[in-house]
């Protein structure tokens, strides 16, 4: 219901690289031993902790916020008919294309693309799944001060258009956006600036499932020590009457429902008090499932599906602010960030692939369909003009609940227009890659995330 709610991922996944390795595990003095670790798991399996966590969301693979009747789009996810339950053929991902059947090509900022792409060429070629044909593409890039002719001439030279189709062939789909939120706060609590955002408590532990079992390739475990127990960590709810023994704000807001947009986002900027932005990162997560509000108070009654947006629930906050707290610790997940100072301050959040998002050009994509990099090519529609959009955009994000052949989340930019367009976001979409002439198609994402 809530469009936004599909995290990007993208910001976001490339930040859980950066796993918490627990005070447990540090002064225990001893290596956490296979039987040790199936012990933990199987306890865990238990408790119901267990939850993937190659992105944001760990625990809402599978599901679209956004989606009333599922996470994709268009086709059928089993591969199933409709008459009589008979199984019919399952398409290949994509169907053979030209580039005089891409809609808004003759006009596209093609240099701008190619640009991007090239900046993401480093990265591309340090992680080991890329496809040599991206690695290829980055060796015989047009100069960065190619006009758009040049651009394209070149693209229409050395690229073939593959059209992303569902199983059954059909070729629509589901964009929805994302974005970098822009708070106002405080590295200290005072005046206005009551509501905190914390750092990775010390006391939350993770487990990476997949070091012992290949087969739960990037699965996490998350929980915390009672005694010699491993148990769920604090849940929202829980976690607002114990934070203030367990954790250490990065910086206080002055707005809940913003510091909550936040953790769906991400990653995102506060503009303080004193001067100067501090720029948030996803640290880590609490291991509990994500629930969407605009969901929640579509199911109270409270707001239609139509005004479950970003706008509305803002609304809605604004008229029942002694109903908010219920409200987000109806989800119970909790996110934790680190300060970032590394990023230019002009560069967007990192995504999954590890470099800056630029906005309204790059895409969270379904990783384990389209390589992280690909050159894609989008049809879709804004959805506040209501004017076309068709663009070329690259695959530099993911998410938990972007999946399915032709699906993506549209990274806006940064601040409070960017979040208007993401907040209202869920548009058809057509969606066409880009390859390089001769390469065999991918079979799948070119990368293991993290």
């Amino acid at each position: 219901m809530m469009n936004t709610m599909a995290a990007k991922a993208n910001i976001i996944s490339a930040m859980s690289n950066h796993m918490f390795r627990s005070s447990f595990f540090k002064n225990t003095h001893q290596p956490l031993g296979t039987s040790r670790l199936r012990a933990l798991i199987a306890t865990a399996a238990l408790l119901g902790i267990v939850s993937g966590c190659s992105t944001v969301w760990p625990t809402k693979t599978g599901s679209c916020p956004a989606c009333p009747d599922g996470n994709t789009a268009g086709g059928s996810a089993t591969g199933t008919s409709g008459a009589g339950g008979d199984k019919a053929p399952t398409l290949p991902v994509w169907a053979s294309s030209e580039f005089d059947q891409l809609p808004g090509w003759a006009t596209g900022k093609h240099a701008e693309l190619l640009r991007q792409f090239a900046k993401q060429c480093a990265t591309l070629g340090k992680r080991s799944n890329t496809p040599e044909a991206l690695n290829t593409v980055c060796r015989t890039l047009p100069p960065a001060t190619a006009s758009d002719a040049v651009a394209r001439n070149w693209m229409e030279r050395n690229l073939t258009v593959w059209q992303f189709q569902q199983e059954d062939g059909s070729k629509e789909g589901l964009l929805t956006g994302y974005f970098e939120p822009l708070l106002n706060g405080s590295r200290q609590k005072q005046g206005r600036f009551q509501t905190p955002l914390y750092a990775t408590p010390a006391d939350l532990i993770v487990v990476k499932l997949d070091e012992v079992y290949p087969e739960l390739k990037g699965k996490r475990l998350r929980g915390r020590l009672v005694g010699n127990t491993l148990v769920p960590y604090y849940s929202r709810e829980e976690w607002e009457t114990v934070s203030s023994q367990k954790g250490k704000p990065v910086v206080w807001v002055d707005d809940k429902l913003d510091a909550f947009l936040l953790q769906v986002q991400g990653s995102g900027r506060v503009k303080l008090n004193t001067g100067g932005v501090m720029r948030l990162s996803y640290a880590d997560q609490n291991g509990h499932p994500y629930k969407a509000i605009g969901r929640v108070l579509v199911e109270r009654g409270e707001l239609t599906a139509a005004q479950a947006t970003i706008p509305g629930i803002r609304q809605w906050a604004q008229a029942n602010p002694t109903k908010v707290d219920d409200l987000l610790n109806a989800n119970p997940s909790v996110v934790f960030f680190r300060e970032n100072a590394v990023l230019n301050p002009e560069d967007g959040p990192v995504g999954a692939l590890g470099v800056p998002l630029t906005g309204e050009l790059s895409l969270a994509v379904d990783r384990s369909i389209v390589p992280y990099g690909s050159l894609l090519w989008m049809d879709s529609t804004h959805p506040v003009t209501g004017q076309a959009l068709h663009q070329g955009a690259l695959a530099q994000d993911t998410g938990g609940a972007i999946r399915g052949r032709v699906r993506a989340d549209y990274f806006w930019g940064t601040g409070a227009q960017a979040g208007q367009a993401a907040g209202v976001t869920r548009q058809p979409l057509k969606l066409w890659l880009l390859w390089p002439k001769g390469a065999s198609l991918p079979s799948g994402g070119s990368d293991s995330a993290n």
